[in-house]
């Protein structure tokens, strides 16, 4: 019994070091609609460079905020990555500017963004269309500097 104890404290252990902190995030749409969803920061060269890779499954109130030191013309891609996102990129405004919907999982297309942008938010595939996030949206957190 002990072992068993220990070995799912372990897991849950692992568990929550593979999902790293969670800080809320608010996506305001065009209608005034209010979603909140948790989501791990990438803020660093090596996390932004691991995103969501290598993740069987995402939430769907779960996400990942990848935090640009300014703004820039962000490219991304799905690289080993196994699901399908959402990607919106996000300008210093916390609006909105382009919406990549579905990004296609292994896929080493490059996804771009069309104008210099601060942030990425990553989703699981199908969550913009499915709250109506589109274009022009308001994302505010205070992971947003």
């Amino acid at each position: 019994m002990r072992i068993s104890v220990f070995l799912l404290a372990l897991v849950l252990l692992a568990s929550e070091s593979w999902a790293g902190s969670l800080v809320p995030l608010t996506v305001t749409t065009g209608t005034g609609e209010a979603h909140v969803f948790q989501v791990e920061i990438a803020d660093t060269p090596e996390e932004r460079g691991r995103g969501l890779m290598h993740r069987d499954e995402l939430a769907a109130d779960r996400g990942m905020l990848f935090v640009f030191p300014r703004r820039e013309r962000i490219t991304m891609w799905m690289r080993n990555t196994r699901i399908p996102l959402d990607m919106l990129f996000i300008g210093d405004d916390g609006r909105v500017e382009q919406i990549h919907e579905r990004a296609v999982p292994y896929s080493e297309a490059t996804i771009a963004s069309r104008r210099r942008v601060r942030y990425v938010l990553e989703l699981v595939g199908g969550t913009a269309e499915r709250l109506g996030i589109g274009e022009g949206a308001l994302v505010t957190s205070d992971a947003m500097r």
